[in-house]
């Protein structure tokens, strides 16, 4: 995989971005309705407007939107023509703008037929510029969308939606509420500790992982207490990144399968499924990956260098059951109300999901799978 993106970060990177447009004559801008009226997004707008020919803007990506939700925006856009995609936002926003690139060239595959795994085969220019710290979509090849009819999400995969051009600007992050930065940064972190323990790990998304890790665990809880900390929220939008790129090279496992469908059937944000997933999944797995573990605890802030290798893995644990309560997020189900009665459902669909679950580090049966589950139901009887 290579990822060929200029990436462009630090704070007022936005400035002058005039150059990055030169000569683009029909640009499309995709976001939401929350983020386009950000002051800071409302200027970048601007911006981009005196800058190109014709700005046409789409804010109506739903968050974790569905295949219908994008053949609704697709459906009224004449799409040739189109010579940059903009995508300004959060990871839906971004997978978005990825698989608009790829639709706005002609003789394009249909999102049906992207769905049932054509792949593309050119683009159009594109900026992204993710306005959360969490998804990395900026650096990923992946558009997931919500499948509603079957309850779970797909992922559409080419290398050819990589963006040319990637701007991490920490000023547009600072107006996050808490708990979105808090659950978005758990997102990160899953993905930096998957792909870094995956099957189909590799030195080179090993790299990404650890560089990753050491920023995301310096400054995710300065980031989400301290939100116009510019340093910190920087930091995870390198994070954030890096995860991306990791995905790029390896791929996420246990936590992203098993929290598919949290998010396809009960509509439970990404993030926070990730959250209650974490520990539990890192749990199951830690045996099999004891010295990576051991790493990843090398680069807390707090690490304590004296531990075996076998007492770092357990810790690194401990560390992720503490963070999620420490950043107030939900650790069970049982809190979102969901009861162990959806367990059948739940294991069923979370096996389905074969793109991940073959790059877990460990032999998963059904029973485990239901195991781990079933210790996001601690106040059920079973």
């Amino acid at each position: 995989m290579n990822i060929n993106s200029t990436v462009i970060a630090g704070y007022q990177a936005l400035n002058n971005i005039g150059y990055l447009l030169s000569g683009k004559q029909n640009v499309l801008l995709v976001t939401d309705k929350n983020i386009v009226g950000i002051p800071a997004v409302q200027t970048l707008i601007a911006q981009i407007a005196d800058n190109v020919g014709t700005l046409h803007i789409i804010n109506t990506v739903p968050p974790e939107p569905s295949q219908h939700d994008v053949a609704a925006i697709v459906a009224p856009l004449e799409t040739h023509g189109i010579d940059m995609v903009i995508g300004v936002g959060g990871g839906s926003v971004l997978d978005v703008a990825k698989l608009l690139s790829v639709m706005c060239v002609a003789n394009a595959p249909t999102l049906e037929a992207l769905l049932a795994g054509e792949k593309p085969h050119t683009r159009t220019a594109s900026l992204l510029i993710p306005t959360t710290a969490g998804t990395g979509s900026e650096a990923t090849p992946n558009a997931i969308l919500a499948i509603p009819e079957r309850e779970t999400k797909v992922g559409i995969i080419s290398p050819v939606m990589l963006p040319d051009y990637v701007v991490l600007a920490p000023e547009l992050t600072t107006s996050m509420p808490a708990h979105i930065a808090a659950s978005t940064g758990i997102d990160a972190l899953c993905h930096l500790i998957e792909c870094f323990t995956a099957t189909i790990a590799n030195p080179v998304g090993d790299n990404y992982a650890l560089i990753g890790l050491k920023k995301l665990f310096a400054s995710l809880e300065t980031s989400v207490a301290e939100p116009t900390n510019l340093a910190a929220r920087l930091d995870m939008l390198w994070a954030s990144y890096y995860g991306g790129a990791a995905i790029a090279h390896a791929g996420t496992h246990l936590v992203h399968a098993m929290s598919y469908p949290l998010g396809g059937k009960y509509h439970i944000p990404h993030g926070v499924a990730n959250a209650i997933l974490l520990a539990p999944c890192m749990r199951f797995v830690r045996p099999f990956v004891v010295s990576k573990f051991a790493q990843a605890y090398d680069l807390l802030p707090e690490a304590n260098s004296a531990l075996s290798e076998e007492e770092k893995s357990h810790a690194l644990v401990d560390y992720f059951v503490a963070l999620v309560k420490r950043l107030q997020l939900p650790a069970s189900l049982d809190e979102l109300g969901i009861g162990s009665e959806h367990l059948p459902y739940l294991v069923e669909a979370a096996l389905d999901v074969q793109r991940l679950m073959k790059n877990v580090p460990a032999p998963v049966s059904a029973d485990d799978v239901r195991n781990v589950y079933l210790t996001l139901f601690p106040a059920q009887n079973h």
